[in-house]
């Protein structure tokens, strides 16, 4: 009957991520989209999350990407890069898939190919740090088999930056930068 509609309680989980008690009767007619975090004003929907850092980090690449007067534009979207379809048409959707692939206040968004643009496949969640290192600004270095940034192989082989700089600067191949007595046929 419809008494058991008004009186019957679910626990739903919204797409946002948080859960809230929503009677069965605004459920079943379509009165509760949400848990609140989607505001009708009007004929316009909002996501509830303006002032959220997600909400900002958003904004922030689809200026990169799409507006010219932005001053670096031109190494995004004046290079061709875009923001995934998806997203562009809907905030939420960026929003989920933030928080469920590694999403934390104290990360960035970074994309692991700085030529590709940013869609799911080519986008992470990583520390300043990680996000430093790439960067098309950075030489990349080989050594036995994987790259490196200077900075990072300094850190891995235990040599001053300066040092590792000038040698790979003056010619020095990777590895007799790392360890000089391989410039000389001596073992490290």
């Amino acid at each position: 009957s419809n008494k058991y509609l008004y009186e019957t309680k679910a626990i739903c989980l919204c797409d946002c991520g948080k859960t809230h008690v929503v009677c069965l009767n605004s459920l079943t007619s379509g009165a509760t989209k949400s848990c609140g975090c989607i505001n009708k004003k009007g004929t316009h929907w909002t996501h509830g999350k303006t002032h959220h850092r997600l909400y900002s980090i958003y904004n922030n690449i689809k200026s990169r990407c799409y507006n010219p007067k932005t001053q670096c534009y031109y190494r995004y979207g004046g290079r061709g890069i875009k923001l995934f379809e998806e997203w562009l048409k809907d905030f939420s959707k960026f929003y989920k898939w933030a928080v469920n692939n590694g999403y934390k206040e104290n990360l960035t968004i970074d994309r692991i190919n700085n030529n590709g643009d940013y869609c799911p496949e080519n986008c992470r969640w990583v520390s300043r740090k990680q996000q430093a290192n790439n960067t098309a600004r950075n030489h990349l270095i080989e050594i036995d088999h994987i790259k490196y940034t200077i900075k990072e192989a300094s850190e891995k082989f235990n040599i001053p930056y300066g040092l590792l700089q000038q040698r790979i600067y003056h010619g020095w191949k990777p590895e007799e930068a790392i360890c000089p007595k391989k410039k000389t046929n001596q073992f490290c």
